[in-house]
């Protein structure tokens, strides 16, 4: 099986090729083309700004893979495309291209679920060594959720975030700061050079047993600590201490609640992915947790933390090989809100 994938969610477009070679899975093209720069100067993402380069992008990003993979159109065995969740604008651009393509191809299609194309990107590559059961968080900017994965297709929701997604909420830390967007590679920089003891920032839910996830109080903590400080904002080593003490009480929570959960779950393998699994800090606090518990720790590569197409081809993959339906029959559309 060889395959398109296809994922246009919210401000990356992504397009890639696969490969089924038995036990492996092998990558004859990726391309990826980001939106930051467009959407830096308004702090945030603009769904009309994100549609034009969605548009623009994506036949330009096909061309390119199947050039990369030394094949043709017609070579292509099925279709892979996001159906959600996201920007509605977003999605609608690469689900009605990959569907469009797989009609006029006759070839199979998959509308895939983003967050189970990160849940399952730990394991990519690797058709028999995904460890099911297993605990996955999934922490990115649209999204903070644990989610108890029992078989393909079998995903439980253990908890997720009543307000801010964690990358959202340093995001608008970020912009408090002045450090612009995206906040979490800011904040990340700067605290490199700080002292995460410093000052000390709320964890919300931090009650025993209490798995939900909360950011938006430490944001409101965080301006009212800037007013009490703002003539002490051009000061290099201050905004660096707190860039260090944000960091921490973000990455801090997010491994203990994850551990304290799969412990209570009893379940032996804890998976880290989704764009702020990009953040060091959190990696060594996840591996330090797991090691402490005696848990296995796979953590996606990161390129495969933000959003990409080779998480949304290796879900259509997966479910190729379990002789699960695929939707080229199925009236269904993109659905901004889809979840686990």
């Amino acid at each position: 099986m060889r395959i398109v994938a296809i994922e246009t969610s919210c401000d990356e477009t992504a397009v890639a090729i696969l490969e089924d070679r038995g036990k492996s899975v092998h990558l004859r093209g990726s391309f990826l083309a980001t939106q930051a720069a467009s959407h830096r100067p308004y702090g945030g993402v603009v769904p009309e700004i994100a549609v034009r380069e969605h548009a623009r992008n994506l036949p330009l990003g096909v061309e390119r893979v199947l050039a990369e993979a030394s094949l043709r159109v017609g070579d292509l065995q099925g279709v892979a495309a996001t159906r959600g969740p996201g920007l509605a604008s977003s999605l609608l651009v690469g689900y009605a291209f990959g569907r469009s393509l797989a009609l006029g191809l006759q070839r199979p299609f998959w509308g895939i679920n983003h967050l189970e194309g990160h849940l399952l990107s730990p394991f990519w590559g690797h058709f028999d060594e995904i460890p099911f059961p297993f605990l996955g968080l999934i922490v990115s900017g649209g999204h903070t959720l644990l989610v108890l994965a029992k078989e393909l297709g079998d995903y439980q929701r253990v908890a997720s975030t009543v307000d801010d997604a964690a990358g959202e909420a340093l995001d608008k830390i970020a912009r408090l700061l002045g450090l612009g967007y995206p906040g979490g590679p800011a904040i990340e920089r700067m605290a490199q050079q700080g002292n995460p003891k410093r000052y000390v920032f709320p964890q919300a839910c931090r009650e025993k047993g209490d798995r939900r996830f909360s950011f938006s109080g430490l944001k409101t903590a965080v301006r009212y600590f800037i007013q009490n400080h703002e003539g002490h904002l051009g000061d290099g080593s201050f905004l660096a201490d707190v860039c260090a003490s944000v960091q921490e009480a973000v990455m801090e929570v997010l491994a203990k609640k994850t551990v304290e959960t799969a412990i209570a779950y009893g379940v032996s393998v804890v998976a880290l992915s989704g764009g702020v699994a990009c953040n060091q800090r959190l990696r060594q606090l996840f591996a330090e947790y797991c090691h402490a518990h005696q848990l296995r720790l796979a953590v996606a590569p990161p390129a495969l933390c933000t959003d990409n197409a080779i998480m949304i081809g290796w879900v259509a993959l997966l479910r190729s090989r379990a002789g699960l339906d695929d939707d080229s029959d199925k009236q269904i559309d993109i659905d901004p809100n889809l979840s686990l």
